[in-house]
């Protein structure tokens, strides 16, 4: 039997053992049980090994696992490791580019035990640094179109302004907090993607299920964001560019999915290659236009081999 933890906080490791261990050391007292699970999601130079040996010590007041993979299986696959292992009521999935100092994790997990309606939630996040600038207090609905949105208060720096917890169509994926029981209902988050647009995915198999998602500004986490792929690299572009349309395919009926396809495809395509080559960004320019052939022709990235 495992044993059973109030709050089994997850976080994925890929070439980032400074981030990694930056983020375990800065997770605060909380009342509740809490277990930390770390997927090394298939690191070159094996850096499980070197977080085994960090976190087998006396002087950690919580227990941290560390799951190796011996391949790089997206942030989908890699998280979903960490909860089939997960013992605790509620899962913390956080990205290890996070600080949580003065993070009120207990916030996060009395939202959810305030309505059992309630199936996940998401903090308030913002910049690591400077002014914390706001990078998320909750999400606006998704163009069935366009597919876009926007994160509220992206870019403030007025805190105060978002101080009221509301529900959201869409968890961060940086930090959200889930309870268990919604997974066992709603299933496991969708690896088809392997990087971006798997948490908006989720967030709709959770709604489906009957759960509501909630944003909670009693809880900051602070993130270093894209410390993985950067802030926009051609590795982050392709899968952007790919996934846009694979979300369309599974979320879509059949007349809004095909209109979708025909905006990405017809308008924003040509724009977003001739806007690379014009800022002499030949990089990007190839990997929009491998991200619509690899889709329209069910390819994979190298990455998910």
């Amino acid at each position: 039997m495992h044993p059973e933890y109030d709050i089994s906080i997850i976080t994925i490791n890929y070439h980032g053992i400074a981030d990694t261990c930056e983020m375990i050391d800065s997770i605060p007292r909380t009342k509740r049980r809490l277990e930390v699970i770390v997927v090394d999601n298939g690191s070159t130079d094996n850096e499980a090994d070197r977080l085994e040996e960090r976190y087998q010590r006396n002087d950690v007041c919580f227990p941290v696992k560390i799951i190796r993979s011996d391949r790089n299986r997206g942030f989908a696959g890699a998280n979903n490791m960490g909860i089939r292992k997960a013992a605790g009521k509620l899962i913390f999935l956080v990205n290890n580019d996070t600080l949580l100092n003065d993070t009120d994790i207990d916030a996060l997990a009395e939202r959810l035990e305030k309505d059992e309606r309630i199936g996940a939630v998401s903090p308030l996040i913002c910049d690591h640094e400077g002014e914390l600038l706001i990078q998320y207090a909750g999400y606006a609905p998704l163009s069935k179109i366009t597919l876009r949105n926007h994160a509220i208060g992206y870019g403030e720096k007025e805190h105060g302004k978002y101080g009221i917890a509301h529900p959201t169509p869409y968890l961060h994926g940086a930090a959200m907090m889930v309870r268990k029981e919604a997974i066992d209902k709603a299933g496991l988050m969708p690896e088809c993607y392997f990087l971006y647009y798997e948490e908006l995915d989720w967030s709709i198999m959770l709604r489906q299920a009957g759960y509501q998602l909630w944003f909670e500004p009693a809880c900051t986490v602070k993130h270093k964001e894209s410390r993985t792929t950067g802030k926009m690299s051609d590795t982050k572009n392709y899968f952007i560019t790919r996934n846009r349309l694979l979300f369309a395919k599974r979320n879509l009926n059949t007349w809004y999915c095909w209109l979708a396809y025909a905006y990405q495809i017809g308008i924003v395509f040509p724009k977003n290659v001739v806007s690379h080559i014009v800022h002499k960004h030949p990089e990007l320019a190839r990997s929009t236009a491998q991200g619509i052939w690899d889709f329209l022709g069910g390819r994979k990235h190298p990455l998910e081999s």
